[in-house]
């Protein structure tokens, strides 16, 4: 599990394919309090650290299954060399929850469709694929590409947020762009009302 709340901007050193896809990542986190079979969420999606290393910098290595790249944005716009990824270790008991619970299985990829300053943070405005848009709700929260955002409106598919100058500082978002495709985990407790309306 995670909080939504990235504590590193990794970047991929490697990519290659062997059956599954496998990548290198550099990280800022000290690889000897690191695990192997640990999970990182890597741009919101939970991959499993198997190799670790510090030449030339700190990497570890995770393997993504073609479902994982299926469902989110690693199947849209690939993941290449250079390209920074939001990076957030596995909540351990006791650790402030600073976001909101997030499991790190991504439901989908929303699209950024518009972005406008507003004071000194940046109005994004997305489209959430028609499947998972009821499940977002005004001042709920969606995890997008790792980050807990809070919804400030919904508008049939598309919902806006806020992005404070400080999270785009310490995340992948100060360089995304109107068109980028957004990994999206919709909230926990809204999937489960949901299915329990379903069954009402």
């Amino acid at each position: 599990m995670f909080t939504g709340i990235i504590t590193d901007q990794g970047r991929i050193l490697e990519v290659e394919q062997r059956g599954d896809l496998r990548a290198r990542i550099a990280t800022g986190y000290d690889i000897d309090t690191i695990d192997i079979g640990a999970s990182v969420a890597c741009d919101g999606v939970c991959l499993t650290v198997i190799a670790l290393g510090a030449t030339p910098e700190p990497w570890f290595d995770v393997e993504i299954s073609a479902e994982s790249v299926s469902k989110t944005n690693i199947g849209r716009n690939g993941w290449a060399p250079g390209k920074l990824l939001n990076l957030e270790r596995a909540l351990k008991v006791g650790d402030e929850l600073g976001g909101h619970i997030v499991s790190g299985h991504v439901d989908g990829v929303a699209e950024i469709i518009a972005m406008a300053p507003e004071g000194d943070s940046t109005r994004f405005t997305f489209r959430a694929p028609q499947d998972l848009a009821r499940f977002i709700a005004p001042k709920g929260s969606v995890a997008l590409n790792g980050t807990s955002l809070t919804v400030n409106e919904v508008a049939g598919r598309d919902f806006g947020v806020n992005i404070i100058p400080h999270t785009k500082q310490v995340t992948t978002w100060g360089a995304a762009q109107v068109g980028d495709p957004v990994n999206l985990e919709i909230d926990t407790m809204a999937r489960y009302v949901a299915r329990l309306r379903d069954w009402a």
